[in-house]
């Protein structure tokens, strides 16, 4: 995992809903479905946030399966999460993990213990401070 501060750019324009998000290089967009006047061509931001926690699971337990040489042959994650209108701090995400290769218990076990120990993981199961600043 990089040891560098992770920063973003998000611009919303006249397109109502379409956001352009710049980070490190990369730019994706966010959107809303049409039925809520979104041009639906990107991801909700739900949608990125589970994004946000599956890619970095699955990193994180390939990164280790690597250093370990455990046969993990790939990842599957699946996630899902209330409606952005009903999220809360008692939101519940649900994360179905499907590890495949020639894995006895011991390593399955261990690669879904370290599932948990992703970053993006750590701060969604602890208080976070989000502060404006101008």
């Amino acid at each position: 995992m990089s040891k560098k501060q992770i920063t973003a750019v998000v611009e919303l324009d006249q397109s109502r809903f379409k956001t352009k998000i710049f980070a490190d290089g990369h730019l994706i967009y966010a959107d809303e479905p049409k039925e809520l006047g979104g041009t639906d061509e990107g991801m909700s931001p739900g949608a990125l946030l589970l994004a946000s926690l599956g890619s970095c699971t699955a990193i994180t337990v390939r990164m280790y399966a690597d250093r370990k040489q455990i046969p993990l042959e790939g990842i599957t994650i699946n996630l899902k999460i209330c409606a952005e209108d009903e999220m809360n701090k008692g939101t519940v995400i649900e994360r179905k993990i499907e590890l495949k290769g020639n894995l006895d218990d011991e390593q399955y076990k261990r690669l879904m213990f370290i599932a948990d120990k992703c970053p993006i993981h750590k701060i969604l199961t602890n208080p976070i401070e989000i502060i404006s600043v101008s």
